[in-house]
């Protein structure tokens, strides 16, 4: 790959070793004059470079490099390295750069997704097995969610609320979206929300109410079959929003995720969107 590239750039490659490590390689490579940045990796990786290309005018370009790859394929770019590699050779003649919105939990940077409560459990335990996450990719998220529910949310009921202007929704978790989808399973796109894009401006959000194994298992069930974001009563979404609270209910720890990074315990989350924030290497996709 990268003798390929080297056809066309000056690469510089180099390798990440510790987690904040691909933010701070950006932040080196930005120091040095580089007319882009591509990193190969998962959405993680991906994230940390982000967070320091923020506000620089220089590119970021995600070659697939992890499980998900859910950024790429909301740029509309390959999902496949070969494929990737190939797309990142052409705009070597066709410079085609846009700006996407950058959101923020607690200060936390997230390019697509947020979440707090059952999808940030599932992730502290999937990113606390990375052979397996490998190895069995959405199996072993699919996995991991049905024992998580059912050993920490079954009995719980409306931990949380979550605040925006005077609306107020309690529930179980809520998963915030940055893009047109949560994410995917495999190739299908999984969405929660409509009418939010990457470059709109706002932000939209789902609160889940799980209160039932039986509603639990159909919301999944359409979540995976349907097409856009399902009509069910298990969910309840906000949209429009620049600014987001969600407060658990007496001061307790809810776990948090961003861009399917486990980023930690909080009793408060302040979800926040810097609209234009992040410059990408991809065309700009109409609708």
């Amino acid at each position: 790959m990268i003798a390929a590239l080297q056809s066309r750039y000056e690469v510089r490659a180099a390798d990440t070793n510790a987690p904040g490590h691909a933010r701070e390689l950006a932040a080196e490579a930005i120091g040095s004059g580089v007319d882009a940045v591509a990193t190969l990796g998962g959405d993680g990786t991906l994230n940390e470079a982000a967070e320091a290309l923020v506000g620089t005018g220089v590119p970021l370009y995600p070659l697939p490099g992890g499980s998900q790859n859910v950024f790429a394929k909301l740029l509309g770019l390959p999902a496949e390295i070969v494929d990737s590699t190939a797309r990142l050779l052409e705009f070597a003649d066709n410079w085609e750069t846009h700006q996407v919105d950058l959101g923020r939990a607690n200060g936390r940077a997230f390019t697509f997704a947020a979440g707090v409560g059952l999808d940030a459990s599932v992730v502290e335990q999937v990113d606390a097995n990375p052979s397996m996450k490998a190895r069995m990719r959405q199996w072993y998220y699919a996995q991991r969610g049905v024992t998580t529910y059912i050993r920490d949310y079954l009995l719980r009921r409306d931990q949380l609320s979550a605040r925006s202007g005077s609306e107020a929704i309690r529930g179980d978790t809520v998963l915030v979206q940055n893009g047109p989808d949560f994410t995917y399973a495999g190739d299908k796109p999984i969405s929660l929300c409509s009418g939010v894009t990457l470059d709109c401006g706002t932000m939209s959000a789902a609160v889940l109410h799980l209160r039932s194994p039986l509603r639990a298992a159909l919301t999944a069930v359409r979540l995976l079959t349907t097409s856009g974001a399902p009509t069910t009563r298990a969910i309840t979404t906000m949209s429009g929003m620049t600014g987001l609270e969600v407060i658990a209910d007496g001061g307790q720890q809810l776990p948090l995720q961003v861009d399917g990074d486990f980023a930690g315990l909080h009793s408060e989350v302040r979800f926040t969107l810097e609209p234009a924030a992040l410059t990408v290497l991809a065309p700009k996709r109409q609708g």
